[in-house]
């Protein structure tokens, strides 16, 4: 096991900068996510630790050591891809066993390497069988364990999900989890879905256009984002984001309602200034008789079981609000919500950073 350190590190192909001095510091044994859209630099990130790309200016460290110039069989990780790549006239026992042969490891090491790995990850029974034999959930396992009978110093896992479908998904996202918890060795995951970001990291850094936009465990980014993008990008459904401006009071409005802004937590710009109020859907309920109230006509309705989704226009604000179940909601009907105390967040208008005291 080992830490896992970036300083600085750049990545460009000819005028093109696709990640940007990025440091980033990740614990031994740490679970790291990171997060983007299309394009962020996250993969290509995560191939310059391998030592699958070179990177153009910065270091890397892997524990003790600098691996910046190292070749990737000399870094000691293990990747796991998004297709398999498992060699298809090979059964499982041998493609688990594949990599240690080449290696020179001896009979007895390759038995125990690839029998512990199997009974991690439940493949004991698939042994035998070839990849077309498996199902997607089964051959990731495969690629899982192939990776796992390395024992390597860090696992990196470049969207090792997104072949499977949902359900096969959280099924195993649960066992990716599992694996983490009984190896305990540093593992660095990349996707581009918020939720496995949430439900597998110890912390998330969130990324666009090759540049770290925050750093930290999943919640403080859901509670806490240090921007626009983080706060869009985290959440689901999608946290609503108005731009508007500050009134005296200070108050801003929203479709004709008047929200107070808290007296305290924030540095707000002076009256007249634009600015973007954020609210997530699930802080937005039904108001009562008295406190402000966004009142409007429900455009869209998508029943969830035990919550139900709305959309409200709000004199043409468009607002989304995630309710408790509520058979009676339906198109076309009028209703008032208002944001839950202290949920409500300020971006900069034009910057989009967090206008929240830290």
């Amino acid at each position: 096991m080992a830490s896992i350190t970036l300083e600085r590190v750049s990545k460009r192909f000819g005028n093109l900068t696709v990640v940007d001095a990025v440091s980033l510091d990740i614990a031994d044994g740490e679970f790291m996510v990171l997060v983007g859209p299309s394009g962020c630099g996250k993969s290509t990130t995560l191939r310059m630790i391998a030592g699958l790309e070179e990177s153009s200016e910065g270091s890397i460290r892997i524990g003790a050591r600098d691996v910046t110039k190292l070749e990737p069989r000399d870094r000691n990780v293990a990747m796991v891809f998004q297709n398999y790549a498992l060699y298809p006239h090979k059964s499982v026992y041998e493609n688990l066993a594949f990599g240690l042969r080449m290696r020179k490891f001896d009979k007895a090491e390759v038995e125990r390497r690839v029998r512990r790995a199997a009974a991690m990850l439940g493949i004991e029974g698939l042994l035998a069988r070839k990849p077309r034999q498996l199902s997607g959930g089964q051959m990731q396992r495969v690629a899982l364990g192939r990776a796992l009978v390395r024992e390597p110093e860090a696992f990196l896992l470049d969207e090792p999900l997104s072949n499977l479908d949902a359900r096969m998904r959280v099924q195993t996202r649960e066992e990716i989890a599992k694996l983490h918890r009984e190896v305990g060795t540093s593992m660095v995951y990349v996707t581009h879905d918020q939720v496995e970001a949430m439900t597998l990291g110890d912390r998330v850094c969130a990324m666009r256009d090759g540049r770290i936009q925050q750093v930290g465990p999943p919640l403080a980014l859901y509670d806490r984002p240090a921007n626009r993008f983080v706060a869009a990008f985290i959440g689901s459904p999608e946290m609503n984001l108005i731009e508007t401006e500050i009134a005296p009071g200070p108050v801003v409005r929203i479709g004709g309602a008047v929200l107070p802004v808290p007296a305290s937590g924030f540095r707000l710009p002076g009256p007249g200034s634009r600015i973007t109020l954020g609210i997530r859907p699930e802080h937005l309920a039904i108001a009562d008789a008295a406190g402000p109230r966004i009142s409007g006509d429900i455009a869209m309705v998508e029943r969830l079981g035990d919550r139900t989704l709305i959309g409200l226009d709000a004199a043409g604000i468009g607002l989304k609000a995630l309710l408790p179940r509520d058979d009676a909601l339906a198109v076309g009907h009028s209703i008032a919500l208002a944001p839950m105390p202290g949920r409500l967040h300020f971006f900069d208008g034009e910057t989009g950073a967090s206008l929240a005291v830290p």
